[in-house]
């Protein structure tokens, strides 16, 4: 199960270094041009979780296998994108096929990197881009109604849905705000999910400061923080110039250079956190001597879907879970230890899996 995960932003705000710094590698031209990043760079990173050494250690494990991440960088967008201008055709694409939006703003200042906008203010950089995807999206989904409209007429349960959900959202883009605040019922969150409209996907804001500013953010990061606040959304304060150096160190380096600078974790750790838990994911783990790993699944998952996260034989072949909870393995000192304290339970398909679980799966071929 893949996890796509947009950086998105106006031009020279940072998004490449970031990306750079995310996945070691060079990859993504950081230029002091607009679109400079024409075809979207994709990159998987590990998600952090130290939980898994601890489990390799005990279960005596060959490798460690941790759970991944893809992170896209896309062509920076300018105003007028969702009429075409720049590359924004193709960056509006780019941005439907992600799950979760990291919109990165320039709240740094220097004359050396010119801003689009030719002064540093990240709120009005912020309602800029959302401005133009609820543009898009408006456009979109009026056209799609009246695509709709011949097999709603006919009765078409199907149609009829999306024609219903597709009128709630451009009720809500009409009146200045995402598609993601539109109230959705469960019933209903498939169909939503299949519209791709690009301002219900959840927003995390990434507050790029310069190094001086990396521990204690600034007042431009802070103004972002309240707006996020009134939104419901998360952000991240990080400085991508130090986190590309940080990148280049070796793990004891890394570890001291970040308690030097004041930072309690490196801030693309705290990202890819903030990443997983703003698509609401969690983690469970198997581990043996050949490799403990960790899986993704939504949260709320059940037990025959984290089993088909391994294999859909896993899931369509599943008879039973035996589940030991992180802390009850690493305490009683492996699954055995668990199994003899009694702290190891055969769940079946109705158990909803718990983030830390330690799952081994039963299964008929």
């Amino acid at each position: 199960m893949g996890f796509r995960v947009g950086i998105v932003g106006l031009p020279n705000v940072g998004k490449s270094t970031l990306f750079n710094a995310l996945t070691r590698t060079a990859a993504a031209q950081a230029a002091n041009f607009p679109f400079c990043t024409i075809e979207p760079n994709i990159g998987e990173v590990a998600v952090p979780d130290a939980r898994l050494s601890r489990l390799a250690e005990i279960a005596r494990s060959a490798r460690i296998v941790p759970a991944r991440m893809s992170f896209v960088d896309i062509a920076g967008l300018v105003k007028g994108a969702s009429r075409g201008e720049g590359l924004g055709n193709r960056f509006l694409a780019n941005i439907r096929e992600v799950d979760a939006i990291a919109h990165v703003l320039r709240c740094f200042g220097g004359d050396d990197i010119t801003h689009v906008g030719g002064v540093v203010d990240p709120v009005s950089d912020a309602r800029t881009v959302e401005t133009e995807l609820m543009l898009a999206d408006l456009d979109s989904a009026e056209r799609r109604v009246q695509t709709l409209a011949r097999k709603t007429r006919g009765g078409d349960e199907d149609a009829r849905r999306q024609d219903r959900l597709l009128r709630a959202a451009i009720t809500a883009l009409a009146e200045g705000h995402p598609a993601r605040t539109v109230a959705v019922a469960d019933e209903d969150r498939k169909a939503w999910g299949e519209l791709q409209l690009l301002t219900a996907k959840p927003v995390l804001y990434v507050c790029n400061v310069g190094e001086d500013d990396a521990a204690t953010g600034n007042d431009h990061s802070a103004r972002v923080a309240e707006m996020a606040a009134g939104e419901g959304a998360g952000t991240v304060v990080i400085s991508a110039r130090i986190e590309e150096e940080i990148a280049q160190l070796d793990e004891d380096e890394a570890a001291m250079f970040i308690r030097e600078i004041g930072l309690e974790a490196a801030g693309l750790s705290r990202l890819i956190r903030a990443g997983y838990d703003l698509l609401r994911l969690q983690t469970y783990f198997t581990a043996g001597p050949k490799e403990a790993r960790a899986w993704t699944i939504r949260k709320g998952a059940l037990a025959p879907q984290a089993a088909g996260v391994i294999h859909t034989d896993f899931e369509r072949g599943f008879i039973r879970a035996e589940t030991v909870s992180y802390a009850d393995f690493v305490a009683c000192g492996g699954e055995q230890g668990a199994r003899e304290a009694g702290k190891l339970r055969v769940e079946g398909r109705g158990y909803e899996v718990r983030d830390g679980d330690v799952l081994h799966f039963l299964f008929s071929g």
